[in-house]
């Protein structure tokens, strides 16, 4: 079997996670971590039996990727120097803190045919992945995703640091440009916004609602889609997908036992059953499998599944979510 060596950039709180599911990744040789911290790479050492770089230059010499786990405003500094050094990129959300620098990064990974992945776990999470025998196209989306008060992230606003999840996956379910854009935000606790709305309206009329804050008594992590006939809940900390469907009653009757019925609704030919579903839980470590799938596409040298493009989009609408708060007066 091929296997690639990788490096990790960062020793923090998601670096340690990283360097932990790496390990467990066959196709992939862990080289070692560098953080311009000592103590954290220390720390990490000791935790995982992994070899620490003093100098980011000394990993890159040994290593043909790597994973970029450092705080945000790093992101393009790291991610140019590690590009222009030809290795492929793993950084994860958001790809960088300005258009400009995401851009950037794009545009050199392109130049030199390398592989630019952005890590948006939630496209992983298998409350989404269990949805995929569903053909899904919303008209209308409802997040919540609150999370309560850590000091970690504050650096930049919640739009980027927890909504973003969910611009991410919206954009990869609306298939349609974005049209207009209405939001509204607080700074509470932090000097940045700790609390957002958004109003995304899609050319083709779908409509996603989007709230996030990390000022909540409880963590909640939902999404509510609606299109023909469908109505889907999704889980994002349980994992678990619920789906209420419209079907014909010759449908219903073919696989009668496949399905949890709510009656009927509608009269004479038009008639149809209400069904329930619950698709079957995905025994999946989100960040294993896009670690995973970034390794596959080094290999195999395919495009990466969250490309740089996709992590430029929602970056886009985030920052101008971002803008509408600031242009508000409201923050």
């Amino acid at each position: 079997m091929e296997r690639i060596k990788l490096g990790i950039i960062g020793a923090g709180h998601l670096g340690r996670l990283h360097t932990k599911v790496v390990k467990t990744i066959p196709n992939c040789e862990l080289v070692g971590i560098y953080d311009k911290d000592p103590e954290k790479a220390q720390a990490c050492r000791e935790e995982f039996n992994v070899r620490v770089f003093e100098r980011l230059e000394n990993l890159l010499a040994r290593v043909d990727a790597v994973s970029i786990a450092a705080t945000t405003s790093a992101h393009y500094e790291i991610g140019k120097g590690c590009l222009e050094a030809g290795k492929h990129v793993f950084i994860e959300k958001p790809i960088t803190a300005l258009l400009s620098e995401a851009e950037e990064l794009i545009q050199i990974a392109n130049s030199k045919s390398l592989n630019l992945q952005v890590g948006h776990i939630e496209r992983f999470n298998p409350a989404l992945l269990s949805l995929d025998m569903y053909n899904l196209a919303p008209k209308f989306i409802q997040t919540d995703r609150l999370s309560q008060f850590n000091p970690r992230g504050t650096d930049v606003a919640v739009v980027l640091d927890l909504m973003i999840h969910d611009i991410d996956i919206i954009l990869s379910l609306v298939k349609s440009g974005v049209k207009d854009i209405h939001a509204s935000g607080v700074a509470v606790v932090s000097d940045n916004i700790d609390i957002a709305n958004a109003r995304i309206e899609f050319e083709n009329g779908a409509v996603a609602n989007v709230t996030a804050s990390r000022i909540s008594q409880k963590r909640m992590r939902k999404m509510r889609m609606f299109q023909k006939d469908t109505y889907i809940a999704l889980d994002f900390i349980t994992g678990v997908s619920e789906v209420y469907r419209l079907i014909s009653k010759e449908s219903y009757e073919k696989a009668v036992n496949q399905f949890i019925s709510f009656g009927e609704i509608g009269v004479g030919e038009k008639t149809k059953m209400v069904v329930y579903e619950q698709p079957e839980l995905k025994e999946i470590n989100a960040l294993q499998y896009e670690l995973q799938l970034f390794v596959d596409s080094v290999i195999n040298n395919t495009k990466p599944v969250v490309s740089g493009e996709d992590g430029l989009r929602a970056l886009k609408v985030a920052q101008i979510i971002i803008k509408k708060i600031e242009e508000s007066g409201i923050k």
